[in-house]
């Protein structure tokens, strides 16, 4: 699987990716995306087979069709890749459900839609996100700074849905300061098929894990004892 089956052509990712702050020694900038994605989407690669600190720039350079002198010219270190990488992931992720956020209508199957189509990005970029969860503590500080700040922004998104719907009564369960915490509940549970898979898919369908959770959450959010 690689990772320009969903960043390659995604101008989207190209606006929403912070990279502007990684140096290169490259002028134009077109240049710069493109070699970056054909770097990027080597590394992800042997990140996730062999680990981050196990890859090397070199294997990366090699398997990016590039010399290791030419790697250096877009990147200045192997935690700038890894940063890159991070930021199309979330790209990627932010880009579905605030897809999913445009085409809802109105009620409770406005946040069912959006909680499936989160779910389904969790699923199909599964290797991605765990890459995220076991590598992001390599990053340095002002990065992983970033990768947190994206985290939030996604989880964002839900605080944005479920305050909505809270305000018009639809989900009259839920309080007002409790409306983040449902939202991180959302998160993690995406987050959940992919941390445990090697259980959850011997046990359930994809579509079979969606609705179940989508109801626990509806519930939660809906039954009017959580205000007492």
């Amino acid at each position: 699987m690689a990772i320009n089956q969903y960043f390659g052509a995604n101008n989207y990712m190209q606006d929403t990716i912070r990279t502007r702050d990684i140096p290169t020694q490259v002028k134009d900038p077109e240049l710069v995306k493109r070699r970056r994605r054909q770097i990027a989407d080597a590394a992800v690669q042997l990140f996730i087979q062999k680990g981050f600190h196990k890859t090397t720039t070199r294997q990366i350079a090699r398997a990016a069709g590039s010399s290791i002198g030419s790697l250096y010219e877009y990147f200045t270190s192997k935690e700038d890749i890894l940063y890159m990488v991070c930021e199309s992931i979330h790209a990627e992720v932010e880009r579905g459900v605030t897809e999913a956020m445009a085409r809802a209508t109105a009620g409770r199957e406005a946040l069912a839609g959006v909680i499936r189509e989160y779910f389904d990005v969790c699923h199909r970029m599964s290797d991605f996100i765990l890459l995220i969860y076991q590598e992001s503590q390599s990053l340095p500080a002002q990065w992983q700074k970033r990768v947190l700040e994206n985290e939030l922004r996604i989880t964002g998104l839900f605080v944005e849905v479920l305050a909505r719907l809270a305000t018009s009564g639809e989900l009259p369960g839920i309080k007002e300061e409790h409306i983040e915490l449902a939202a991180h509940n959302i998160v993690v549970l995406g987050h959940m098929w992919t941390f445990r898979r090697w259980y959850l898919a011997r046990h359930y369908s994809l579509d079979d894990y969606i609705n179940q959770q989508t109801t626990f959450i509806l519930k939660m959010c809906s039954n009017k004892k959580n205000d007492k």
